[in-house]
């Protein structure tokens, strides 16, 4: 990869930092560094009913604790509905959206996927989400670390939501649009967000835009196989241990540790691990236990 190389790492506010944020920001930062590219922070606070207060910031002093300060201005989801308007009157234009009153528990009574009982009735916005048809299934794609990943054909068929019912953008769209302003050309994320990665090849192709190239990190795991998540009530990162947490981050992510890294001040572990940082030597599981 040359030195146009563009990552980012894009954390919601529903929380502080935990361990498994920590591996995904670290892991990105590394593949940007040791490809001499730029490494971007995104703040995505576009569901402000699963946001907690203060978190944004939080984010951004813990993420200063352990070195791993952006390369340019934070962007806000929140500030950018203009530039998410303008993407969904794209797809209008190209005859791609339609207004959906099914609710999640019809959804779930017909099938487990969403048939497009809608998409022929020409429905009103009022009361609806909008839902982006699927004119060409994304089946599957290249992952760096995994290789070729296949997708759900049920899940990759399925007409998705873009617009929310209670006003929201949703995920998928949002997080392409902004892809796309920042110039990330690859994607370093945990394996819990391999499923919405057609979605999002899907949308690249229609707003005409090169996609960027993926790679799916382990997801850290508790012992009862659970994701290491907010929702599980993971413990926030302890920035007065930002030394010890980091090098802890290298060995999850296979990098030679020994001791004597104790003794190195942050920026210089964020050198060497840049120096050491290999993708060939990643662990290819997509979830890995978290050892005490």
């Amino acid at each position: 990869m040359s030195n146009s190389y563009v990552g980012r790492f894009a954390p919601s506010p529903s929380g502080p930092l935990h361990f498994g944020s920590l591996i995904a920001a670290v892991g990105s930062y590394l593949q940007a560094k040791a490809n001499q590219g730029t490494w971007l922070v995104r703040i995505e606070d576009l569901d402000p009913p699963r946001e907690v207060a203060g978190a944004a910031a939080n984010i951004l002093t813990t993420l200063e604790a352990f070195g791993l300060n952006s390369d340019r201005d934070v962007i806000y989801q929140s500030q950018r509905s203009r530039a998410y308007q303008d993407a969904i009157a794209q797809l209008s234009q190209q005859g791609l959206t339609y207004y959906c009153h099914c609710t999640r528990k019809q959804i779930q009574a017909q099938g487990t996927f969403y048939q497009g009982q809608c998409k022929h009735k020409q429905l009103a916005a009022d009361n609806a989400s909008l839902r982006v048809t699927t004119t060409t299934p994304v089946n599957d794609f290249i992952d760096e670390l995994h290789g070729r990943i296949a997708i759900n054909q049920g899940l990759a068929a399925e007409d998705f939501i873009i617009h929310r019912k209670d006003g929201l953008f949703a995920y998928n769209l949002a997080v392409v649009v902004d892809d796309i302003y920042q110039g990330v050309t690859q994607v370093v994320r945990g394996a819990d967000l391999i499923e919405p990665t057609g979605r999002q090849l899907y949308l690249f192709a229609h707003f005409g835009q090169p996609a960027p190239s993926f790679l799916h990190l382990p997801l850290v795991s508790n012992a009862d196989g659970s994701k290491l998540s907010k929702q599980n009530h993971a413990p926030g990162l302890d920035n007065r241990n930002a030394k010890a947490l980091l090098i802890d981050a290298f060995k999850f992510l296979a990098l030679p540790v020994f001791s004597e890294l104790q003794d190195l001040s942050i920026p210089a572990l964020l050198k060497w691990g840049t120096e050491h940082w290999s993708v060939k030597n990643l662990p290819r599981q997509k979830s890995i236990v978290l050892s005490q």
